[in-house]
C-alpha cells in the first residue's frame, strides 16, 4: 500500500537540498511528506542502496530505507508467545494423531 509518492525533475543542488532536508528528519525520528503527512522512524532502520546503469548514457541510484513500526514492535513479543504456544498446541496435536494411527 503506496502512502505518498511524488516523482518530478529537479536541478542536482536541489536534490542535494532534499535529501539533506530528509537527513534532518530522519535525525528527529519522524519524515514529513505531502501537505500534512508524516511518518515516525524507528531507532534501527534497513538501508538499501542500489546503482544501476541502463543502457550507455543512463544511470540511476535508488535509496530504500525499511523498518518495522516502533509501536507495532513493542507489541510483538506477545504476538510471538501467542505464535509459540499455538505451535505447541499443533505439534502435540500431530503426536497424538500420529500415536493413534500407529497404534
Amino acid at each position: 500500500m503506496d502512502i505518498y509518492e511524488d516523482e518530478r525533475t529537479v536541478s542536482r543542488a536541489d536534490l542535494a537540498a532534499w535529501l539533506r532536508q530528509v537527513a534532518s528528519q530522519l535525525e528527529t525520528g519522524k519524515v514529513f511528506y505531502g501537505a500534512a503527512g508524516s511518518i515516525a522512524v524507528a531507532d534501527q532502520v534497513h538501508c538499501e542502496l542500489e546503482i544501476e546503469q541502463d543502457g550507455k548514457d543512463e544511470f540511476s541510484i535508488e535509496i530504500e530505507f525499511s523498518w518495522v513500526n516502533p509501536k507495532a514492535a513493542e507489541s510483538a513479543p506477545e504476538a510471538e508467545q501467542a505464535d509459540e504456544a499455538e505451535s505447541a498446541e499443533t505439534d502435540a496435536d500431530e503426536e497424538a494423531a500420529t500415536s493413534s494411527a500407529a497404534a
